[in-house]
C-alpha cells in the first residue's frame, strides 16, 4: 500500500493502511452486532420451539466474535459505524421477520447472511496475509469465518433450502447483506 516491499503503490485519494484496518473491524463490528441481532430477533420468534437451541448456539458464538470486535473498537479508538441504531432495529426485524415466515426462512437468512459474511471475511484475510501484517487479526477472522461457515452449514442442515421462495429470500438478503457491509465501512 506504499509502494515499498509492504504492498502496492498507493494513490491519490486511497485510504491509507490504518484507514484500511480501522475500516476492517468497523465493519466486522458493526456486521457481529448486526448477526447477534438477527438471532435475537429469530430466538423471539422460535425460541421456544424445537429450533431455539440450536438459534442459541449460533447466537452464543456471535457474541464472542462481537466481544472481540467490541474490544478491537476500544484498543485501535475506532469509530464505530454511526448506523448502529439501524443495525440494532434492522437486524432484529430481519431476523423475527424471516422466522414468522417459518423456521426454513429463518434458516435461509442464516445461509444468505454467513455466505456474504464468509466471502467477506475471507477477502479481508487475504489481504492482510499478502500485505503480511496484523496476524493476529487475522487469525481472528478466520477462526469466525470458520464458525459462519458452520452457522451456514447448520441451516442448509435444517431445511433452508425449502423455505417459500427460497432463491428470492437469500438473493434480497445477500444484497442487504452486502450494502450493509458497504455502508458500516465508510459510515
Amino acid at each position: 500500500m506504499t509502494g515499498d516491499k509492504t504492498g502496492p503503490a498507493r494513490l491519490p485519494g486511497d485510504p491509507t493502511r490504518e484507514e484500511i484496518l480501522a475500516r476492517m473491524v468497523r465493519v466486522d463490528q458493526a456486521g457481529e452486532y448486526g448477526a447477534k441481532r438477527i438471532y435475537a430477533g429469530q430466538i423471539a420468534v422460535l425460541g421456544d420451539t424445537a429450533d431455539g437451541p440450536v438459534l442459541r448456539h449460533m447466537a452464543e458464538q456471535e457474541q464472542v466474535h462481537l466481544d472481540y470486535f467490541n474490544k478491537a473498537v476500544g484498543d485501535r479508538h475506532v469509530r464505530p459505524t454511526l448506523l448502529q441504531p439501524l443495525w440494532h432495529v434492522g437486524g432484529f426485524a430481519l431476523g423475527a421477520a424471516t422466522a414468522l415466515l417459518g423456521r426454513e426462512a429463518a434458516m435461509a437468512c442464516t445461509v444468505a447472511v454467513e455466505e456474504v459474511i464468509d466471502e467477506h471475511y475471507a477477502a479481508q484475510a487475504e489481504a492482510l496475509k499478502a500485505e503480511g501484517i496484523e496476524p493476529e487479526l487475522r487469525e481472528k477472522i478466520e477462526t469466525f469465518r470458520a464458525e459462519e461457515i458452520e452457522h451456514r452449514d447448520i441451516g442448509l442442515a435444517n431445511n433452508a433450502e425449502q423455505a417459500p421462495g427460497y432463491e428470492l429470500l437469500t438473493a434480497g438478503v445477500k444484497r442487504l447483506s452486502r450494502a450493509a457491509i458497504w455502508l458500516a465501512e465508510r459510515v
